[in-house]
């Protein structure tokens, strides 16, 4: 019987060189949830600027897995699944965590970040089980449907900006709007209109 660590040898020997690219995706993401929340507890500004810095990272690690991968050949089904996995978290729940270490913490805020993270799930499903007819005869897939996930970077530009000009809490953009039980605040709605992109089949953005 293989030992714990021969068998997590054998599976870092399955990975290939823009895999861990992927992976330090996916620690960028970690990390900006963790100084999200590490904001909300010490309040210190620089703990947000660091969490939005990460996103721009995330991006860096994403585009660079992909070339990576094609200049290497080394497409596979794990790298796809992985880069999907990272993306969740690091263009879908950090945004969202950002955004509510932001402020928007109201009852409706929360379910329209719920939304936001449940649209970038659902989009990535979407896109791994249709890739291949997507792609055609080529064998690339020319197109998405609907926006891919790690647009929402612009969000996490639009909330470091807002910090950059003390408009977090109770000063954010736009205020709050008292809707029947909960809190809305009007600024959430960027994150409804993305993960709306997201899932959309009728928008079709060529792929570079």
């Amino acid at each position: 019987m293989q030992s714990t660590a021969s068998r997590h040898f054998s599976m870092l020997r399955g990975f290939h060189l823009a895999d861990f690219f992927t992976l330090g995706n996916a620690a960028c993401g970690v990390g900006a949830v963790f100084l999200a929340m590490l904001f909300v507890a010490s309040g210190e500004p620089a703990h947000f600027f660091a969490a939005a810095a990460l996103a721009p990272a995330a991006l860096a690690f994403d585009v660079l897995d992909g070339r990576i991968a094609r200049a290497r050949h080394q497409h596979s089904p794990l790298g796809r699944e992985l880069d999907s996995l990272s993306d969740v978290i690091s263009f879908g729940v950090a945004p969202a965590a950002l955004a509510f270490a932001a402020g928007m913490q109201g009852g409706w805020d929360v379910a329209a970040l719920v939304y936001f993270v449940c649209c970038g799930v659902s989009r990535l499903a979407r896109y791994n089980v249709t890739a291949e007819s997507m792609a055609g005869d080529t064998g690339k897939v020319r197109y998405f449907e609907g926006t891919p996930i790690p647009t929402s970077v612009l969000l996490t530009g639009v909330l470091a900006l807002a910090g950059w000009q003390e408009r977090l809490g109770d000063d954010l953009w736009g205020g709050a709007i008292g809707l029947g039980p909960w809190q809305l605040h009007p600024l959430v709605l960027l994150f409804v209109l993305s993960g709306s992109l997201m899932i959309s089949k009728t928008l079709r953005i060529p792929k570079l």
